[in-house]
């Protein structure tokens, strides 16, 4: 009598070790009695392409995406779902016999984490800015058209980029975007009431984020994508001042769950029980 082989899956980024994804899914294979397993793979910038056609013949059926490998997955992908192309980055990739689809649920994710964080229209038509013009930010630009956002101001340390950004999805969005130094931070503070970092800065093992958080009005809400550590200096601040903050942990787990359906066919349950153990587990590793 023959039985199914475990469904092998994983995450591919550069660091690799930061990550909760791992615990987070194999939770959830656990949960759902799942046969399967969900790896982390420290893969450098320029092996992606050949790993990712290795794992493709090693059994895997797919593997999630993250930082610096985003824009690269949409890039070598087969075909992408609507989110992917015009992101411009995908956070997962399926493999199939002859095809590998590139995905992005890093929308969907943000959008339902700052819902939660915001309610659903005390955001809208309001002027929030981004910081970062990188495959996070992509998506980080999509989910703040998606809740209602008036104007979107990206601001990089090459303005550059941030100008690429803008140009690439304001024909698709309904927001405002604009592209903008860091220098001209001191000058916007004032009228915004929404500011997302979807830079590494912050990361553990990373730099952190010399930004001032004196102009933000006492309403504003700081959101920093960055988990891990879940307070980060940026959020830090913005609790010192009295601002509503939130880290990246919602994000993390609302886009984990139709990526986890993608891979191993479950729909695993979004709980306060799953964040408090996500949480614990950082608390332990720090």
């Amino acid at each position: 009598m023959s039985t199914k082989p475990p469904v092998l899956a994983g995450i591919v980024g550069w660091p690799i070790a930061h990550s909760l994804s791992p615990l987070l899914h194999n939770n959830w294979l656990q949960q759902g009695k799942i046969s399967g397993f969900y790896v982390p793979l420290a893969v450098r910038r320029e092996d992606f392409s050949e790993v990712i056609q290795a794992l493709r013949h090693s059994g895997f059926v797919g593997v999630n995406v993250t930082v610096p490998h985003k824009e690269a997955a949409f890039a070598i992908a087969d075909r992408c779902d609507r989110t992917s192309t015009l992101a411009g980055a995908s956070n997962l990739l399926l493999f199939g016999k002859d095809c590998m689809e590139a995905r992005n649920t890093d929308v969907a994710g943000l959008k339902a984490s700052l819902r939660e964080a915001l309610g659903e229209t005390s955001i809208k038509g309001r002027a929030a800015v981004l910081l970062g013009a990188g495959g996070a930010a992509r998506a980080a630009v999509l989910a703040l058209d998606a809740i209602g956002v008036g104007t979107i101001a990206i601001l990089n340390r090459s303005p550059g980029r941030a100008a690429a950004l803008a140009s690439a999805l304001g024909p698709s969005t309904r927001a405002r975007l604009s592209a903008h130094s860091f220098s001209e931070w001191g000058t916007m503070g004032a009228a915004t009431s929404l500011l997302v970092n979807a830079t590494s800065a912050g990361m553990k093992g990373a730099g952190t984020l010399n930004l001032s958080l004196s102009r933000l009005p006492r309403t504003a809400l700081v959101c920093d994508l960055v988990y891990n550590p879940l307070e980060t200096a940026l959020l830090r601040q913005a609790r010192r001042r009295g601002l509503k903050a939130i880290n990246g942990l919602s994000m993390l787990i609302h886009q984990a769950a139709p990526s986890f359906k993608a891979l191993f066919g479950g729909a695993p349950k979004v709980t306060p029980a799953i964040r408090r153990y996500l949480e614990k587990a950082l608390h332990e590793f720090s």
